[in-house]
């Protein structure tokens, strides 16, 4: 499927990745040079993300951590994001460096597809008082602290309860993290464009052990019931320390990241049959 060529490009890069930047001033000369327009910035400058929404589409150098975060600066103005891949897994990440101009030139041409992905809202509230709001693209987990004993989660779904887990924590992914730390936690992989939210216990205890796989329409409300520390994270972020009696909610957020593709859509089992044959972070170590 062909869209129409973009003109404005925004390309962020990652600032602990040595060569992102130098890659980030040579894509944009080139872009600049083909007769469209590209600045670039870090993406943890702020003020630019912010101007970020004037652009057609924009460029993520990094690896899937950084996608994730320039899909959601994309995903509020519906802007497509282009990944290339200078992490070490790239499950979401699926251009090369040295593909770049071939690609470039491609999408220059309108000649691309996109990939929407479903993303979800997370709130959490205490006393009736809602704390703090987050639009997540992988995963929300609602989790034990340092204390090494289970908390307790009673989760309804719809209202309507669902179970209540005596675990580590439960993790609410999407399909998108489905590949991430839920696949890690035994959940099932999701096709990248389905439109389902996925619940999985984290070592439930004497409680139900199974991932469940819900509608998108669907609401999910989890009490945290708990003597100890809990905390609460969404896509990998620093964890913000939860209380007993703490209400977590859970549902499709109106916005959805949409993903610039290149390659025809059977390329994601092509790519999960690759890593998993090979896990690319094994010799992260080293």
């Amino acid at each position: 499927m062909s869209y129409l060529s973009p003109k404005k490009f925004v390309i962020f890069y990652h600032p602990n990745v040595r060569e992102s930047l130098g890659l980030a001033q040579e894509i944009a000369t080139f872009i600049n040079d083909h007769g469209a327009s590209a600045e670039y910035s870090s993406v943890d400058d702020e003020a630019k993300r912010a101007r970020a929404g004037e652009a057609d589409m924009l460029i993520s150098l990094g690896g899937d951590g950084t996608m994730l975060r320039v899909g959601r600066i994309g995903a509020f103005k519906s802007q497509p994001v282009l990944g290339i891949n200078l992490g070490r897994l790239g499950f979401i990440v699926d251009v090369q460096p040295d593909e770049w101009r071939d690609v470039v030139e491609r999408i220059l041409r309108g000649e691309y597809r996109i990939e929407e992905r479903l993303m979800l809202h997370a709130s959490y509230s205490r006393g009736g008082a809602t704390l703090g709001g987050y639009e997540v693209l992988n995963e929300v987990v609602v989790a034990r602290g340092t204390v090494v004993r289970p908390i307790r989660l009673y989760t309804m779904v719809d209202n309507d309860p669902l179970a209540n887990y005596v675990a580590d924590g439960l993790i609410i992914a999407t399909p998108t993290g489905s590949t991430a730390y839920a696949m890690a936690a035994g959940g099932p992989v999701m096709p990248p464009t389905a439109r389902n939210i996925i619940i999985v216990p984290l070592a439930a205890h004497l409680s139900p052990d199974r991932p469940v796989v819900l509608l998108p329409d669907m609401v999910i409300e989890i009490i945290v019931r708990t003597e100890h520390q809990a905390v609460f994270s969404a896509d990998g972020q620093a964890s913000t320390l939860l209380q007993d009696g703490d209400l977590v909610r859970i549902q499709t957020s109106r916005h959805s990241a949409r993903f610039v593709r290149m390659q025809p859509p059977a390329y994601f089992y092509k790519s999960l049959a690759e890593r998993m044959a090979n896990n690319p972070t094994a010799d992260k170590a080293k």
